[in-house]
Formats: C-alpha cells, sequence, structure tokens
C-alpha cells in the first residue's frame, strides 16, 4: 500500500508535509510517494535522520499550484503540478490514496476530473470528523457543494452512514438533517423535501437536529449542504481557538491563576486534542473513485501524519465498496416509495 502525498501543498510546505510523512512511515508503516519539485523534497528529507532506511519515495512534479490559480486552471493548463501528479498515481493504481494541504478547490476538482466518480454519485462530499460530548460525528458535507438538491442530501446521508459503520464503527448510526428546528415543518423547502426522501430510506435516521447538537453528540452523522457545513465548520474551528486565547488572557500574570493552570493542565491538554483538527488529519472526499484527502492549508507535521493514518485506513475499510452497494440499495428504496 502506497499513498501520494502533495509535498508543495499548504502553508508550512514542503518541510511540514516532508515531516509529517517521515513520522507516518516511522508509526504506520506505510508507503509514501512524496510528489513535488524533487531537489526540493531531497533537501527537506535530508534533514532527518535515518530517512533513506523508511518506505518514502520521491516522485517529481515540475510545477506548484499557487492559491491564486483557479481550479479549472490548474487541470487544464498545470498539468505536471503536484495536486496533478498525485491523482495520477492513484488512477494508475501506483498509490491508493492521495493527501493535498493546498489549494482546497484545485484539490478537489483534480481528484474529481482525474479519479471520476462512483457509480450512482451525483455529486461527491467532503467530510469531516468532529468532536462531541459523546465522542465523534460526521458533518458533510462541508466545501464541496455550495448549492444542493434533496437528492444530494439524500446521498450525503449515505456516504456518512457508510463512512461512520465502515471506519469508526458506529454499527447503527444516526443520521440527522441539520435544520432550523427538530419539527419535519421547519427548515427550508431543500430540507423538507430532504426530510420526506431520507424517512424512506433504510438508514437509521432520528430526523432534524438543530446547530447544538452538532457537538451534543445526539447524531453520529449531520448531513447539510456545503454552504451551510463549511460555516460550521470555520465557525466550530474558530470557538476551539478564541476560547483557548481566552483562557490565556484571563491567566495573565496572576500568580494564583497561573498555579490553577499548572495543576489542570493535563485536562487542558486533553480537550486541546480532542478539538485540534490535527487529530484528524483531513477531510475525505467521498463519492470518487479512490481516495482523496484534502487537510487543512495550515497543517502541520502532525496533522500530515494523521491525514497518512487516516487514507490508509479507509483503503483497509474498503469504504468505497460499501458506498456504491449502499447507494444502490437506498436510492432503490427511496424510488419504490
Amino acid at each position: 500500500m502506497k499513498i501520494a502525498v502533495d509535498a508543495m501543498g499548504g502553508d508550512n510546505a514542503p518541510h511540514a508535509v516532508v515531516a509529517g510523512a517521515v513520522q507516518a512511515a516511522k508509526e504506520f508503516g506505510v508507503g509514501i510517494i512524496l510528489v513535488g519539485i524533487e531537489q526540493v523534497i531531497q533537501e527537506e528529507l535530508g534533514k532527518h535522520h535515518n530517512a533513506q532506511a523508511l518506505p518514502l519515495e520521491i516522485r517529481n512534479a515540475t510545477e506548484v499550484v499557487d492559491m491564486l490559480d483557479s481550479p479549472a486552471t490548474v487541470f487544464r493548463r498545470k498539468k505536471d503540478s503536484s495536486i496533478r501528479v498525485a491523482n495520477e498515481l492513484v488512477k494508475s493504481g501506483e498509490a491508493v490514496a492521495v493527501i493535498s494541504a493546498g489549494h482546497t478547490g484545485a484539490a478537489m476538482a483534480t481528484s474529481l476530473f482525474v479519479l471520476g466518480k462512483l457509480e450512482g454519485i451525483e455529486r461527491p462530499a467532503i467530510a469531516t470528523i468532529m468532536p462531541t460530548m459523546k465522542g465523534t460525528c460526521i458533518i458533510l458535507d462541508v466545501g464541496a457543494n455550495v448549492d444542493c438538491k434533496p437528492n444530494h442530501l439524500l446521498q450525503f446521508a449515505i456516504m456518512g452512514e457508510v463512512y461512520s459503520k465502515y471506519l469508526l464503527k458506529n454499527l447503527n448510526p444516526r443520521v440527522g438533517l441539520l435544520s432550523i428546528g427538530e419539527e419535519a415543518t421547519k427548515g427550508n423547502e431543500l430540507t423538507k423535501e430532504a426530510f420526506k426522501l431520507l424517512t424512506e430510506t433504510s438508514l437509521n435516521f432520528i430526523g432534524n437536529v438543530e446547530g447544538r447538537d452538532v457537538m451534543s453528540g445526539n447524531a453520529d452523522v449531520v448531513v447539510c449542504d456545503g454552504f451551510i457545513g463549511n460555516v460550521v465548520l470555520k465557525i466550530s474551528e474558530a470557538v476551539a481557538e478564541t476560547i483557548g486565547l481566552m483562557i490565556r488572557e484571563n491567566i495573565g500574570d496572576n500568580l494564583i491563576r497561573k498555579l490553577g493552570y499548572f495543576m489542570m493542565r493535563p485536562a487542558f491538554r486533553s480537550l486541546k486534542r480532542r478539538i485540534d483538527y490535527a487529530e484528524y488529519g483531513g477531510a475525505p472526499l467521498i463519492g470518487i473513485n479512490g481516495i482523496s484527502i484534502i487537510s487543512h492549508g495550515r497543517s502541520s507535521d502532525r496533522a500530515i501524519k494523521n491525514a497518512i493514518r487516516v487514507a490508509a485506513e479507509l483503503a483497509k475499510s474498503e469504504v468505497n465498496k460499501h458506498l456504491h452497494e449502499d447507494i444502490e440499495k437506498n436510492m432503490e428504496l427511496a424510488k419504490a416509495k
């Protein structure tokens, strides 16, 4: 098993990406293909002791995607970009997954056009894992599809259920539809129609869930369009960062507060691990004919390492195979009713 990693993508590339790949190769023993400008990657690998003994290889790509590039320009004109070459490795079968912390739109569009959609999937979705009071939940879509139809939300629900069942080992995931009220009559036309479709599937659909339910853990899968999902994701990240800054600000130079913080430090560290996006590595683009992990632009080496772990777990769990089966079954049920 080999995983292709875009070594040139992300705010902290290439050093954080290469460092994360080295850590993943050491801890997980998975083969990694670092894609990008060969000389630059070689220099970064030279900073890591015994890197040459790890299952790491380099694939040269002469072009780098700029954050100002449009996804269409990247796909059509930058055919030797690290994002494009990494996806081509998956298409050819040399790698089982691709990871990029670079230009999100370009990474998503390139994976979609190079790898294609799974049969039966209308719109691939970006899924992310979020911490809750009861563990974690999956929320999708968080940015791939700004405008959706009810049928798309139905497919997102199926995708999330499969992801939760086979990757997070939830035997019967509770699926909720994000809306402004629990009643079936609440929401806009999109959520009302999607609600009807979801009730006609074999999913463990628990009905509408509100914003507070995302973090409460009342649902294992939360479904919404990409516009709403992206707002939820960005606000959640901002709240987590703001709470941390507020705690530091309130401690200040007060000796008693500093002592209290010192005594509570293990609890704070545990909390930080639970809410830190780096723990989850990245968000998979579900519904494509392959595995593509889109990591945060600010990804650290730890985030890249965990993205590689998630990619390997997705490959081992054969999520795409199960997704194809569940899409067929549930779409037929919805049509029959």
